[in-house]
């Protein structure tokens, strides 16, 4: 499976894209599609068309976001929203399954810890993925929410699905 995970913001929206295959996670690319200081139209145009070009790049089976935490500043988080918005129209208007997880879950994931660091992020970013190096803040937060998808999807409740079967209440429904 290719998972396509995605950081959103306003101005630097990170993206990682990781395959996936029995217990095995690989990087495949990671990157920022960077919306400059251009007015809303402009930017909401330049993360359509950047995502638009990842999927057509990377051929990706399913995309992950991450979700947005209601900041302090009501402007931030009103335009972290309408970012967040435009990611996902362009990821339904490509017909992607979304897969969306909060930044406490994606930390738990990836480093065991739902109040771990940016820093502690990208150091469990790079060594599930065997990388040479730390990726860039953004691009290691989108490879983070790809892998906490990747548990996710290989977990118990995944293979209850295929088997039509779903959880409610602690119970097989």
């Amino acid at each position: 499976m290719r998972i396509l995970g995605i950081d959103p913001g306003s101005r630097v929206t990170g993206f990682g894209v990781i395959d996936v295959a029995g217990q095995s996670r690989n990087y495949v690319a990671s990157g920022c599609i960077k919306t400059g200081g251009g007015s809303l139209p402009e930017r909401v145009r330049a993360l359509l068309d950047g995502i638009a070009e990842v999927v057509a790049t990377y051929h990706p089976e399913i995309a992950a976001v991450e979700q947005v935490f209601v900041n302090v500043n009501p402007a931030s988080t009103l335009m972290l929203g309408q970012a967040r918005g435009a990611v996902l129209a362009a990821l339904v208007h490509a017909g992607l399954p979304i897969a969306e997880y909060t930044a406490l879950q994606v930390k738990q994931a990836v480093v065991g810890n739902g109040h771990a660091g940016k820093d502690q992020v990208g150091q469990m970013v790079q060594r599930l993925l065997r990388l040479s190096g730390v990726p860039q803040a953004d691009a290691a937060d989108a490879l983070a929410v790809a892998l906490a998808h990747s548990q996710h999807a290989g977990g118990a409740a995944a293979q209850l699905a295929k088997l039509g079967l779903t959880v409610k209440r602690g119970r097989l429904a």
